[in-house]
């Protein structure tokens, strides 16, 4: 995550908005019992989160907040027996006003041009489930 907020500012400023509270990243074992007010939250690399960790963070939601879940369904590590938190939001939570869902595919890598190869190489092997919602603009 500091290698993301690296690219877009200065690590002096990273480290001055950090001591002054406007960012602040935080393990989601942290996240339980707060509730998150006046906040842009971002919960990153979500794809390993279990179903009850996805529901505690969610639920953290607080008053003029703005919640982002991001994650790669298709890099999941959780034991087979587990189903991913971020996986079952997608039938959990479809069709709530307020929330939605925006995919990516190859055509929205940031990354060097091979990765974009390299997605669609295994895209091609292991068929993705259809998208219901929208493609990201």
């Amino acid at each position: 995550l500091y290698d993301a907020l690296y690219d877009m500012l200065e690590p002096e400023k990273v480290s001055a908005l950090t001591e002054k509270g406007a960012i602040e990243i935080a393990p989601l074992a942290y996240m339980r019992g707060r509730t998150l007010n006046d906040a842009f939250i971002i919960l990153d690399e979500a794809q390993n989160t279990t179903s009850e960790q996805m529901k505690m963070f969610l639920t953290r939601l607080g008053f003029n907040s703005k919640m982002v879940v991001t994650g790669d369904i298709t890099q999941v590590d959780l034991p087979t027996s587990r189903v991913s938190g971020l996986i079952e939001i997608q039938t959990v939570l479809h069709g709530i006003d307020g929330i939605r869902f925006i995919y990516f595919d190859d055509r929205d890598v940031v990354r060097h041009d091979l990765v974009s190869s390299i997605v669609r190489a295994y895209d091609r092997v292991q068929k993705p489930a259809p998208r219901r919602e929208e493609r990201a603009p």
